[in-house]
């Protein structure tokens, strides 16, 4: 594809990180990656070639859910979120849209799901 933009992932796991890049590489998108949501936020303010952000909801420390809210209320506020969580529990998906994210995907993610939200909302 090779898009003038990065996806960037937040999730506290390093395996799902190595598991996604590698998926998402294979299709042509360069991503940047971290496993604290503290520094995820500052990529996203330092990097402006971020277009979307794939966010872990559960994180230790700071969870998806107030990482999302500093991220809409930052510079980048109107970037897409697509919320990644392993809870697919009934209301999960609505509470993640009411944080302000714009998609929500359950672990494990089906890899074409993830590539009919992406395109939807990258430029």
């Amino acid at each position: 594809m090779n898009a003038p933009f990065q996806i960037l992932l937040i999730d506290d796991d390093s395996r799902n990180i190595f598991a996604l890049t590698a998926v998402l590489k294979s299709r042509g998108f360069a991503c940047l990656t971290t496993t604290v949501a503290t520094e995820g936020l500052h990529l996203l303010e330092s990097q402006p070639a971020i277009g979307i952000v794939l966010l872990d909801m559960m994180m230790p420390e700071m969870d998806g859910y107030e990482t999302l809210s500093r991220i809409r209320s930052g510079t980048r506020s109107d970037i897409p979120v697509i919320a990644v969580t392993a809870q697919a529990m009934a209301g999960d998906r609505e509470k993640c849209i009411q944080a302000g994210a714009n998609a929500y995907i359950s672990k494990p993610i089906h890899v074409d799901e993830l590539f009919t939200l992406l395109h939807r909302y990258l430029p």
